[in-house]
């Protein structure tokens, strides 16, 4: 057996914070989280999701542990409104940038008109991540935890069409996961570089059934077919699908700067282990332009 839930050390007196926490990998990263003692924050986009997720959380961990903070992360305003309200209260040393849209089959944007793939999975992380950085500088050694996926092997930037012009469903999904991973490679190295007092890693969950294709209601039906029909076959549950996170963020062995992913043929399934990573997604002069482009986008300076 490798490293579970409940491996995890006590998470007493720790605040976390978990984007996309009211279902899937998002909701069992929160409720583990919770469970082994710290103050878990869950955002989410809607807020009788995020009651009913609070109340079934309520069995798990105390009812002073949780609460819920609207966000959409598609919307930088709303984003920029989060941090604010984060910023406000005690430091943060955990924060899981989870949340995600997968594969909408027509080219949508955002309020600020950025492709929503890129925008939700990764541009409203890497902006929240950047106004919340005070609060994780003022932290006991805090982790960053972004999600990638196995998709990013398939993701490679290009910075002549970020925003996914020519749209492809499954090429901007997986470039929005290589932006994340690529994010997390070059946070670690800056963090490193400047003396910041914060830890940055990324994770991905193998093939876990977490119904993120079916809430996208124009996802082709074939496709989603499929899907359901392999996923008890090759797949595993969304709490199995969250350990390379919880590993990320919590394990006392997890190393900063690695990408964690199941152990398992193909990392569709298992216990976390470090991932491989896409040579594309290694290079730091890539991770550099998507930085300075992430910052002039979003119209943030990280430090």
């Amino acid at each position: 057996m490798g490293w579970t839930a409940r491996d995890m050390p006590g998470l007493a007196g720790k605040r976390a914070v978990v984007t996309g926490a009211t279902s899937g990998l998002g909701f069992e990263t929160a409720a583990a989280l919770a469970a082994a003692g710290a103050e878990v924050v869950l955002v989410g986009r809607d807020e009788a999701r995020g009651a009913a997720a609070i109340a079934r959380l309520r069995g798990r961990a105390g009812r002073e542990l949780l609460r819920f903070e609207a966000c959409d992360l598609g919307d930088l305003v709303s984003v920029k409104r989060l941090a604010a309200h984060l910023a406000a209260g005690a430091p943060i040393d955990i924060l899981v940038n989870n949340a995600g849209v997968m594969a909408p089959p027509l080219r949508r944007t955002t309020p600020q008109g950025f492709e929503l793939q890129m925008a939700v999975n990764f541009l409203g992380h890497f902006a929240l991540t950047g106004w919340l950085l005070p609060r994780l500088q003022a932290g006991r050694g805090a982790r960053v935890v972004n999600l990638s996926s196995l998709a990013h092997m398939t993701g490679e930037i290009d910075f002549d069409d970020f925003q996914s012009e020519a749209y492809s469903p499954f090429k901007a999904y997986a470039r929005s996961k290589a932006a994340m991973l690529m994010f997390s490679l070059a946070m670690q190295r800056r963090a490193r570089e400047r003396g910041w007092p914060v830890t940055a890693y990324a994770a991905h969950p193998g093939w876990a059934q977490t119904g993120l294709m079916a809430a996208e209601p124009q996802t082709q039906d074939l496709l989603k077919g499929a899907i359901r029909f392999l996923s008890p076959v090759m797949g595993q549950s969304a709490a199995e699908g969250a350990l390379p996170t919880l590993f990320a963020a919590a394990a006392p062995q997890a190393v900063p700067g690695t990408y964690y992913g199941p152990d398992g043929l193909g990392e569709l399934r298992g216990s976390p282990t470090p991932a491989k990573i896409a040579p594309f997604a290694r290079d730091e002069a890539a991770q550099d332009r998507l930085w300075q482009l992430a910052e002039t986008a979003a119209g943030i300076r990280f430090g």
